[in-house]
């Protein structure tokens, strides 16, 4: 069983940078693939990044690509969004995930474990 609370979310203008963390609970975070995922209220949830356990993969949604980076901290059962040069289109309530044995990170579906997401706002 894994909790995962998101933190860092705010308003920023167009161009600015957020970091986005993502704590988890549970010794067995370190073996899950952590995926991070955003909605708006016109929107499906959609795939932002994911990460692979050992962190040696990633995978960005094109939207992102260059902008977002995805890391985590095993040791400290943490999981990290740096989203930089952000657009207006960017705004939505951002939500992590992790699940084990995912084999496709941009499958909502496959993820058991969700946050309670954050907020994150681009003015322009």
């Amino acid at each position: 069983q894994v909790q995962l609370v998101e933190s860092g979310g705010g308003l920023v203008q167009a161009g600015g940078s957020l970091r986005l963390s993502c704590a988890a609970s549970g010794r067995t975070f370190s073996m899950y693939t952590m995926g991070w995922f955003r909605q708006t209220p016109r929107k499906e949830r959609e795939f932002v990044a994911a990460i692979s356990w050992s962190a040696g993969t990633t995978y960005y949604a094109d939207s992102v690509k260059g902008r977002f980076t995805i890391s985590r901290d095993n040791a400290k059962n943490m999981g990290y969004l740096q989203m930089n040069s952000l657009k207006p289109e960017d705004t939505a309530v951002y939500y992590c995930a992790a699940d084990r044995g995912v084999v496709d990170v941009k499958s909502e579906t496959l993820y058991r474990y969700w946050g309670q997401g954050t907020q994150v706002t681009v003015s322009s």
